[in-house]
């Protein structure tokens, strides 16, 4: 796990940003895991400016989501299809039949998702995967439990999830109890990954990842197992670390 600190959230998206550019101008039909909420805007805003400047094409890309809320339509200003779409997608030059996103609304959750999973397979797997971080360990939807959600399944949101999720909705009772969410194995199937944190509400998570126990109850720690994880996070969510494992930029 390599862990790189920068100075502050805008550094972190910069950082962020030139990795996944240089993941597709080495391989510029990437399939490309990515993540929704509020600490990859950055990051794609950057990845935006690249592709403005002619720095970046994303025409032959693929991507997947990690998530989507249970019982939200893609025209839902709250649901992850939204965001993806007014966050990145309608700036760059994705196609619309490269995107893949877990329906919210399906008729049959569990063929949604084991089709989820074999679209992925049929790409080749997850080139570079990103990730956030919840304050309780959770990546995706994945959130600590007794037992490791492996598959891409229809699961239960934790009241911290659900509290921390309250501040895009009008009122917290508004915040979906449940979503879809790809499994822990499918992530950690991912060739690459990157996992960005920010601020010091992330530092708890973040040192738990980094040199607690892998264990169920912060799923993120099962990260320690991947063998080419970089963690981008800011001197924020870095406070609790040990200085001899990371490195600043």
């Amino acid at each position: 796990m390599r862990i790189i600190v920068t100075e502050d959230y805008q550094s972190m998206s910069r950082k962020a940003a030139m990795m996944v550019a240089g993941q597709i101008s080495l391989k510029p039909d990437s399939v490309l895991g990515l993540a929704t909420g509020s600490t990859p805007i950055g990051l794609y805003q950057e990845l935006i400016k690249m592709y403005q400047a002619g720095d970046l094409d994303f025409s032959k890309v693929r991507t997947f989501n990690l998530d989507e809320y249970y019982n939200l339509s893609a025209d839902d200003p709250q649901s992850y299809h939204y965001f993806m779409y007014d966050n990145l997608f309608n700036h760059i030059n994705m196609k619309p039949e490269n995107v893949s996103i877990l329906d919210g609304m399906a008729s049959d959750f569990d063929r949604e998702c084991r089709e989820y999973e074999k679209a992925i397979r049929d790409c080749g797997g997850i080139d570079l995967q990103i990730l956030g971080i919840g304050v309780n360990g959770h990546i995706g939807f994945n959130e600590p439990d007794s037992a490791l959600n492996v598959y891409t399944a229809l699961v239960d949101l934790t009241d911290d999830t659900i509290n921390a999720n309250s501040r895009f909705f009008d009122s917290p009772d508004l915040v979906p109890r449940k979503a879809l969410s790809v499994g822990m194995g499918v992530i950690l199937r991912a060739r690459r990954i990157i996992l960005l944190a920010s601020g010091e509400n992330k530092a708890e998570a973040i040192r738990e990842t980094v040199s607690g126990l892998v264990t169920t109850n912060t799923p993120s720690s099962f990260l320690q197992l991947h063998p080419d994880v970089n963690l981008i996070i800011d001197k924020a969510a870095a406070s609790l670390l040990d200085g001899e494992l990371i490195r600043s930029v």
